[in-house]
């Protein structure tokens, strides 16, 4: 049995890593519950935050686990909301990185 996403890490991608097809994209997003899938093409999900300062402190953990993965997802944040889309630029869609930052981003809660 493979490791949970959240115990995997993501590996570099090229630009001759295929998209993952929509099947697998279903398949990996049923193990990311809370992640809205659109198609393919991105990973979805808006977390909120009692207190701005509980965002700030949120996006820069978020932004460590990135850096550390060397996967970057986008990052949208007002007051006390943080929207996260994630897709692998290098691919035009999705990758599994994708879904397995995803799985380490909910992990940080």
């Amino acid at each position: 049995m493979d490791a949970p996403l959240s115990a995997r890490r993501c590996s570099a991608c090229r630009g001759d890593t295929p998209v993952l097809s929509e099947a697998a994209a279903r398949e990996l997003a049923a193990q990311t519950p809370g992640w809205e899938l659109e198609s393919n093409l991105r990973l979805r999900r808006q977390y909120r935050f009692k207190t701005f300062a509980a965002a700030w402190a949120w996006v820069d953990r978020v932004a460590a686990l990135a850096e550390s993965e060397g996967h970057h997802p986008d990052l949208s944040w007002s007051y006390n909301r943080v929207t996260v889309e994630l897709s692998t630029h290098a691919v035009g869609g999705l990758s599994e990185n994708d879904f397995i930052l995803a799985a380490k981003i909910d992990a940080l809660e």
